[in-house]
């Protein structure tokens, strides 16, 4: 779904004043916890001491993470890869974000949101940049965790095929 709205999160003023993505992250210990486990911010604006809001640049990809629980425990628990969209790009809302960006993956559940963590300890094995990596392999994650199979691993010989891809497209 595109939009234009906003949703939830840090309010307008601190929204879209140039062409960067904005994500709104909280931390209350053992109740709200939503971090970026990979990603290289443009800039940090904290809020408070348990908010603040960092902003990435067009065309870069990061991974949101969204971790909540009540009295009877988790109710949240969900992982995003998303690209920030610059001016004028389509893009798909997605909460705490503004104002949304291009959704590589989306997986919700601590099981599979815990396999997706797992497979980008093992990029980050291979001495490879999560962000660097192919977008179509996060889709291929995401597709293949929905259908409930595993997905493949991402490999060296998979990213030089990316690199060269990249390299020769306009």
């Amino acid at each position: 779904m595109t939009g234009v709205g906003s949703m939830g999160g840090a309010s307008p003023s601190h929204c879209r004043p140039d062409a960067s993505t904005h994500v709104e992250l909280t931390w209350i210990e053992k109740r709200i916890e939503y971090w970026i486990r990979f990603g290289h911010e443009a800039h940090e604006q904290i809020l408070d001491r348990r908010r603040r809001v960092l902003s990435f640049a067009p065309g870069s990809i990061f991974a949101f993470v969204r971790w909540a629980a009540n009295d009877f425990g988790t109710v949240v628990s969900r992982i995003d890869v998303v690209r920030a969209v610059g001016s004028g790009e389509p893009y798909q809302t997605l909460p705490f974000v503004r104002p949304g960006g291009d959704i590589l993956l989306k997986i919700e559940g601590w099981p599979k949101v815990e396999r997706v963590l797992h497979m980008i300890d093992a990029i980050d094995v291979l001495g490879l940049d999560p962000i660097d990596i192919a977008p179509d392999h996060w889709r291929h994650i995401h597709n293949r965790l929905t259908a409930g199979h595993e997905p493949r691993a991402y490999s060296l010989e998979q990213h030089r095929a990316w690199l060269l891809r990249r390299s020769i497209a306009p």
